[in-house]
């Protein structure tokens, strides 16, 4: 048995944490579970309330000014408050499988082993949300496709490795001591869109992570009508920009970190300037297109790889 902590930032999901807890609660492996209301519109701070009241291993917490301050800082408070000797993530309106440790309990046997990903499946809460999301997710795992060492993890998730797939972070236990010591800062408090993907770049750079349960669901997306984050991948909120400040904040750490290698720096430049290219206005667009074809044709062609540019073009 593992001694986890298990993180649940919780906004506007009064009608899933309940079940997201308890799916946890369910693990022997869970230590605790660790609420974090984030000022919710609903009445989510309530259902956490009594379930704290209710079970002796679940702990609420709130922002010291009890306001909204988004995933990213929620999380990192959940972090701060963590005391189990490994973290995972839950989002509020998703939930554990039974074998969602059976993996890590082995592999955190081994002390080089400072982070274990499974995959995760798709549970649609309604049929409205599937008829609406299901040609997004389908019924497919979010997985890493085959198991590879963890030196190849990174270079897998900035797509450099061809079709290496993805993990979630609700997929995802990590030694907590590891991310202490190599990770600052956890989670970007400024990304309120993609700060887990932003995360996991980092996290996969300084952390030596395996594979665990990729050919089965560890944990299930759930998929309702009001997910802010299903809203942009389906192309309702224009994912463009988002996707722009994301690969920004990751160039950005990539040109400052020395250890990185110059090929890597290049191509996450790269994948940066692709998706600028494909958020610019159209005049300004076509500037860029031509612009790069004649000083950095890989620019394009790193865009052109990626089916998010090639949507977003034109």
């Amino acid at each position: 048995m593992i001694k986890v902590s298990v993180i649940i930032p919780v906004y506007n999901a009064e009608k899933y944490v309940s079940q997201a807890v308890e799916s946890a609660l369910n693990l022997e492996d869970v230590y605790e579970v660790i609420l974090v209301e984030d000022k919710s519109p609903d009445n989510a701070l309530q259902v956490c309330q009594e379930l704290a009241s209710r079970y002796d291993r679940v702990k609420l917490y709130q922002h010291p000014d009890k306001g909204n301050h988004g995933a990213g800082a929620t999380r990192n408070l959940g972090l701060e408050k963590a005391t189990g000797d490994f973290i995972a993530f839950l989002d509020a309106d998703d939930y554990y499988l039974p074998n969602r440790f059976d993996a890590e309990r082995e592999l955190f046997k081994t002390p080089d082993v400072e982070g274990v990903y499974g995959a995760l499946g798709v549970h649609y809460y309604s049929e409205k949300a599937k008829e609406q999301y299901y040609s997004l997710f389908q019924d497919h795992l979010t997985t890493v496709y085959k198991n590879h060492p963890p030196e190849d993890v990174f270079p897998g998730q900035i797509h450099m490795k061809g079709s290496f797939g993805l993990f979630s972070i609700d997929a995802l236990t990590i030694r907590r001591e590891s991310m202490i010591k190599k990770l600052n800062p956890f989670f970007k408090t400024h990304l309120r869109l993609h700060q887990d993907t932003e995360f996991l770049f980092r996290l996969s750079y300084y952390l030596k992570l395996y594979p665990g349960i990729v050919d089965k669901a560890v944990a299930m997306r759930g998929v309702h009508e009001d997910n802010r984050i299903t809203q942009v991948d389906s192309r309702k909120v224009k994912p463009s920009s988002t996707r722009v400040l994301l690969w920004k904040e990751v160039n950005h750490w990539a040109q400052a970190e020395q250890s990185i290698p110059g090929n890597i720096k290049l191509h996450i430049e790269r994948m940066y300037r692709s998706f600028e290219i494909a958020n610019a206005p159209l005049l300004r667009k076509w500037s860029m297109i031509f612009r790069y074809l004649i000083t950095d044709f890989q620019s394009i062609r790193s865009g052109l790889y990626n089916i998010n540019f090639r949507k977003d073009l034109f």
